[in-house]
């Protein structure tokens, strides 16, 4: 029964990460220009058959990354533990503003149905970015960029996973945060790499020993069962 439930949160991190790369990578291909001002936007959502789409993805995606983060951290916890603490709680941050943030895109596939009064849910976009929103977008950016930066650390440092993983993360970041301003291409060149760094670090926690996901109460009634196993096959 230990070893299951170890099992179902080892394969929990595995699937979050992998899915909720997949997601993202998703929400980003299919995302409308969003190039222009808060009108354009809304005109480029109209336009677009795929922004309902590239909408939820997005939303569900960041629970999904949050959580299979923090599984990675839990896994790093054992040689890099302050790193992997600060990773887990900064890139949650992230996460969590990168999900609020999303409500407001789903808001936007409703206000781009009604183009009559574009200057009415211009200014309430406006609003919202300059006040409610703004912690939460800041949030969103700083904590996934040092939540990330931070990881890539304790991944080299606790040797978990393919030791390109770590150094790819930090290339992403570069990719996506830099790079995506001069061109295009590093944005898809962004999208490819998270998702392959992503999906093998899903397949390292996969591999993991079941040991690594045990609580400490589990570990000690195991070993206590061990025991008692143990002594009654001498007895006997």
């Amino acid at each position: 029964m230990l070893t299951n439930t170890a099992h179902l949160t080892r394969a929990a991190v595995a699937g979050s990460l992998a899915l909720g790369a997949a997601l993202t990578v998703v929400s980003v291909a299919t995302m409308p220009d969003f190039s222009g001002d808060q009108a354009a936007r809304l005109e480029a959502v109209a336009a677009s058959p795929r922004a309902a789409l590239s909408s939820l993805t997005w939303v569900l995606s960041q629970p999904l990354l949050g959580l299979g983060v923090v599984g990675v951290a839990h896994l790093t916890r054992g040689r890099a533990p302050v790193l992997a603490t600060l990773a887990a709680v900064l890139f949650g941050l992230g996460a969590l503003g990168h999900a609020v943030y999303g409500g407001v895109n789903l808001a936007m596939l409703a206000m781009a149905e009604d183009l009559s009064a574009v200057e009415a849910h211009v200014a309430v976009l406006d609003r919202l970015e300059t006040g409610t929103m703004l912690p939460f977008m800041a949030a969103g950016l700083l904590g996934t960029v040092l939540g990330l930066l931070l990881l890539a650390a304790a991944l080299w440092r606790a040797d978990v996973g393919p030791r390109w993983v770590g150094p790819a993360l930090v290339a992403f970041v570069v990719l996506e945060f830099v790079g995506s301003n001069f061109s295009r291409w590093a944005g898809v060149a962004s999208g490819a790499l998270l998702l392959l760094a992503l999906v093998t670090l899903a397949i390292a926690v996969w591999r993991s020993s079941p040991a690594h996901w045990r609580t400490e109460a589990e570990a000690e009634a195991e070993a206590a069962t061990g025991a008692a196993t143990h002594r009654s096959e001498i007895t006997a």
